[in-house]
């Protein structure tokens, strides 16, 4: 039994290349998300190692507010020039150097614009002296204080050259102007370290620009004496300092920075795989569809096997062998695909982070156990049931003609229903938020049950919609056997039309979300902002760019302007808990462009110590006007301020509005937008070019009108959606793949029907015709079916955020058109290579095809 089912595999060679593809795609994905994050880890791991290389132990103050590294720049508190002379009086202590070293230093390149990073910090430090990782390649290390030094990778990006003058711009200072006097670079001949942009200045300069005060630094680095561990001085100078300084070897550095990393790399791991498994669940589709007609094709032959002896567990045991045959050579297969995609989207991320210097590619063990993990067991599940259905082929159909008929709807009818409910069930709690800390996993089950029980319902609603489809190609003889023939199996149509559903269906679902989240932005914007002009830069960083606080100043002196609020952001701890803060230069403003209205207190003003809460702030503090709270910001000591005013929702910029004065503490103390509100009458082309004059420099800054300042904002959403897209566009080709599969089985188990056809007139040509009519019928099935569920999704997402504030529903029709005209086209294409097949069919030996 074994024997012949193995020479029944090799004989069909194309049906097993086409059955094991989308397991390939779908391997592929889940090795090369394991592969990339691997080889980024590593590549992390040795830049770390190699920048902590000369560090036996570093010295920093605690942070004031505890920020991960994937919500934005942690601020390392400065201490005054005396500790660095407390530590050299430690024991075991060779040589200790003060360092400042922060982020918010930006070059403005030689086209007048500041050199973007996005992710990698930009770093602003003070010159120490060489080291053997330095080495500096042109010029000379800066020496006067309008001097600086540039790395390569920066110099290279801002297209400055040794002798530029050149502006800087800085978080805690007003743009500088320095002459460039020297370019370096990091041993091993690299530009950069992790795409890192890196400025040195003078430490008295940097000490000011940096780190705001004079005589201050934000490390030390020590150099152990002779015989002396790192671990032990660690702990000597941490025993000498106190608690208030964090004091670490230079490995413990290194690890802590990787792991950080790390956690945003699990992060985007999790992304690929979700993708890889919306890809698996396709192709189980089309393992399913595939495995269904070989049986229904082997009918006779499984028949006479039974007939000569075969028991139904051998017969099983036969399908299940040539499941796992392919299921073994596609895992090998996406395996190798996935180390090459693993290995190119590192590049690209290398390439992207600024010039990663990337370790060696590896494959590490989960990427080859979860290959063939996941290959073998979605090929095996996806054949079980042709499998089961295969044991059951009675011997007496080998004496037939014909396959045995299909059977009835009833039972694959009501486990649709079933499994469909369930789903909707689960989806419902998941959105309703009763699913405490599982309502991630459960909405993700919710919409897998969902899937399937709308590719268990589709037989049922297959051949009317069929054959309302197909009408519209009846006006001839290959439309109408087309439609015919698309018809005839149901549960074969749908299962083909149900892979493409999925992938169509999930980007439907995203793009209703992602356009009700924008419409309903856009909406509240512009109901709540009465500001004609809005100064703001489009963020590419963790941090926004931001301007000069005296630009709110002057742009409110300017004739025809009514009002300018500028805000200030950041995280703080507020009673103990971290939360988004703002600041505003001019609450009474404020209150005049959003229209805030206080329910208790006024909004008049807010002193140095008051702050005004939203409504649901309030009652999630549990304050009211009168009462205090405290909050520790990025720099300096706790504040405690008196609620002087409680607004509702949405009529403030955030939740926790505190005056100007706390911005000083902020991780970045500058305004990040400033909203202008003209007077009646006043034209928005009077004083645009006059504010544009003043954010002149500060060229991450632009001066927009609301409606591009909303368009720029919700612009993210655009390159989220297109995203999203690529990594689905994965589960619309193995769809593809599947209708190919399916109309090139179908043609093999029709070859004496299809002889008979041509030897009674039927051309080449509307051969062709009419299998591509079958192709067009089932995609077009497909892509109305994912539309459909795609936007009930969708649309239930968007109706269970409603007390989040998306109370826009936008069904994007124009794009919902562009699918089913896309599936149209695929199906078109996917016929070619079946129709050909059918045209070129020899009828004689058709005729006598058994």
């Amino acid at each position: 039994m074994l024997r012949a089912t193995l020479k029944s595999l090799l004989a069909r060679k194309v049906r097993l290349i086409l059955s094991g593809l989308a397991v390939v795609l779908g391997v592929m994905f889940v090795s090369g998300a394991f592969v990339l994050t691997d080889t980024l880890g590593r590549s992390f791991d040795a830049i770390f190692a190699d920048a902590y290389e000369g560090v036996d132990v570093q010295v920093a103050a605690k942070p004031k507010l505890a920020v991960g590294e994937t919500e934005g720049e942690q601020v390392a508190p400065p201490f005054p020039a005396a500790v660095l002379d407390r530590v050299r009086t430690v024991p075991g202590v060779a040589e200790a150097t003060g360092s400042v070293n922060a982020t918010g230093a930006r070059l403005i390149g030689s086209n007048g614009k500041a050199v973007t990073s996005f992710g990698p910090p930009q770093l602003g430090s003070n010159w120490t002296g060489g080291s053997d990782l330095i080495e500096i390649r042109q010029g000379r290390a800066p020496q006067a204080d309008n001097e600086i030094m540039v790395n390569a990778a920066l110099a290279t990006a801002g297209k400055v050259t040794v002798g530029d003058q050149v502006g800087v711009l800085l978080t805690l200072a007003s743009k500088q102007e320095f002459t460039l006097v020297g370019i370096f670079g990091y041993s091993g001949g690299r530009d950069s370290i992790g795409g890192a942009n890196e400025i040195y200045f003078t430490t008295p300069v940097a000490q000011r620009l940096m780190l705001g005060a004079p005589d201050t630094y934000n490390s030390i680095v020590l150099t152990s004496a002779d015989g002396v561990a790192p671990e032990r001085l660690r702990d000597d100078v941490a025993a000498a300092l106190g608690d208030g300084y964090v004091v670490k070897t230079g490995e413990q550095l290194s690890a802590d920075a990787a792991a950080g990393l790390k956690e945003g790399l699990s992060f985007f791991n999790r992304i690929l795989l979700g993708f890889a498994g919306v890809a698996l669940l396709v192709g189980t589709f089309l393992i399913l569809n595939t495995f269904s007609i070989i049986v229904a094709q082997r009918t006779r032959e499984l028949a006479l096997m039974r007939a000569i002896g075969a028991s139904g567990r051998q017969v099983i045991g036969s399908v299940l062998v040539e499941a796992v045959a392919i299921g073994l050579l596609a895992s090998v297969l996406g395996l190798a695909a996935g180390i090459g995609v693993g290995a190119l989207l590192a590049y690209v991320f290398g390439q992207f982070a600024g010039g990663l210097t990337l370790a060696g590619l590896g494959v590490p063990p989960v990427a080859v156990f979860s290959s063939f993990g996941v290959g073998l067991v979605i090929t095996v599940v996806a054949a079980l049931l042709p499998a089961l259905r295969a044991a059951r082929i009675p011997p007496i159909a080998a004496m037939q003609d014909v396959a045995t008929p299909d059977r009835p709807l009833t039972r694959v009818t009501l486990s649709g229903a079933v499994v469909t409910a369930a789903g909707a069930g689960l989806l419902a709690l998941g959105l309703s938020g009763n699913a405490g800390d599982n309502t991630l996993v459960t909405i993700l089950t919710g919409v897998l049950l969902a899937f399937i029980g709308v590719a268990l319902l589709t037989p049922l609603i297959s051949r009317p919609v069929v054959n309302l489809l197909g009408g519209l190609f009846s006006w001839s003889v290959p439309g109408k056997l087309g439609r015919l023939n698309s018809g005839r199996n149901p549960r074969r149509t749908a299962i083909t039309a149900a892979a493409l559903m999925v992938g169509i269906a999930l980007v439907t679902g995203v793009t209703v979300i992602l356009d009700s989240t924008k419409a309903s932005i856009a909406g509240k914007a512009e109901q709540i902002i009465d500001a004609e002009l809005v100064v703001a830069g489009e963020q590419t960083g963790p941090q926004p760019p931001t301007f000069e606080p005296t630009v709110v100043d002057r742009a409110a002196a300017l004739p025809g302007v009514a009002a300018v609020a500028g805000l200030y952001n950041d995280m703080a701890t507020v009673e103990g808990e971290r939360r988004f803060v703002n600041a505003a230069t001019d609450l009474a403003a404020v209150g005049r462009i959003w229209g805030a209205k206080a329910t208790a207190g006024t909004v008049a003003t807010l002193r140095p110590d008051q702050v005004a809460l939203s409504e649901p702030a309030a009652k999630e503090l549990n304050k009211t006007v009168g009462d205090r709270i405290t909050a520790q910001f990025a720099r300096g000591e706790p504040h405690t301020y008196t609620v002087a005013a409680i607004v509702p929702e949405d009529r403030l910029p955030g939740a926790i509005m505190l005056p100007k004065e706390s911005a000083a503490d902020f991780t970045q103390p500058k305004p990040y937008l400033a909203l202008v509100q003209l007077t009646p009458g006043t034209p928005v082309a009077q004083v645009q070019p006059q504010l544009e004059e003043l954010v002149k420099d500060s060229p991450e800054v632009s001066v927009t009108d609301r409606a591009g300042f909303i368009a720029q904002q919700t612009g993210q959403f655009d390159t989220l959606l297109r995203m999203i897209q690529i990594l689905l566009a994965l589960a619309i080709v193995i769809a593809v793949l599947g209708i190919i599969n399916t109309l090139a089985l179908s043609v093999l188990e029709r070859t004496r029907e299809l002889g008979l056809l041509r030897a009674i007139g039927l051309r080449r040509a509307q051969t062709m015709r009419m299998i591509t009519v079958e192709a067009v019928v089932i995609s077009v099935f497909g892509a109305l079916l994912g539309v459909t569920v795609g936007s009930g999704l969708g649309a239930a997402v968007v109706e269970a955020l409603k007390d989040e504030g998306i109370t826009e529903l936008v069904l994007p029709w124009s794009q919902m058109g562009l699918f089913v005209g896309l599936a149209a086209l695929i199906g078109v294409v996917a016929a070619v290579l079946p129709a050909i097949r059918a045209a070129r069919i020899n009828v004689l030996g058709a005729i006598a095809h058994d």
